[in-house]
């Protein structure tokens, strides 16, 4: 289950929360089935910073792959640049071709890194999202039970509420 319906879904256990007798803000909930919620919830969300480290992981593997490739095709260039300047007639050329095999080396490198970046930037908008509308949730709910604190009662009827005199 999703945390955030989780927690809306104790939010209404609290709200539907039978009041103590002669208490304004105190209600009774199953202690086992809260205790229960609420460590489900903890279990989950541990998955979910796993599941974000792991992404931050595996775009540095990404990031290495992308970087000894970039390597290799440099090292590949250069040696291929290097032995064709020992041919003098066809030096010009040789160096013109060594430079390019370079540049492309380098602007496949830089493609490789900003399509990682891209991935974990996306991953981790992703996660912000739903932290964010998890956080949004919480704050909601306290609000509320903040409110119906303020007015007397969670959810009880008039006739439970305290004589005011």
């Amino acid at each position: 289950m999703d945390p955030l319906d989780r927690i809306d879904e104790l939010i209404g256990v609290l709200e539907q929360a039978r009041s103590v007798p002669m208490s304004r803000n105190n209600c009774m909930v199953d202690r086992g089935e809260m205790i229960a919620a609420l460590d489900e919830m903890r279990a989950d969300l541990p998955a979910d910073l796993r599941r974000a480290a792991a992404l931050l992981e595996e775009r540095d593997k990404i990031m290495d792959a992308g970087k000894r490739e970039a390597d290799r095709i440099i090292s590949e260039g250069e040696a291929e640049h290097a032995r064709l300047v020992s041919v003098n007639e066809i030096t010009v050329s040789a160096e013109h071709e060594g430079a390019r095999i370079i540049a492309e080396a380098r602007a496949e490198a830089q493609r490789l890194r900003e399509e990682v970046d891209d991935y974990v930037d996306t991953a981790l908008a992703n996660f912000e999202q739903f932290l964010t509308r998890a956080l949004a949730s919480i704050e909601r709910g306290r609000d509320k039970m903040h409110a119906l604190r303020e007015i007397g009662t969670f959810g009880g009827d008039e006739a439970e509420r305290p004589l005011p005199f």
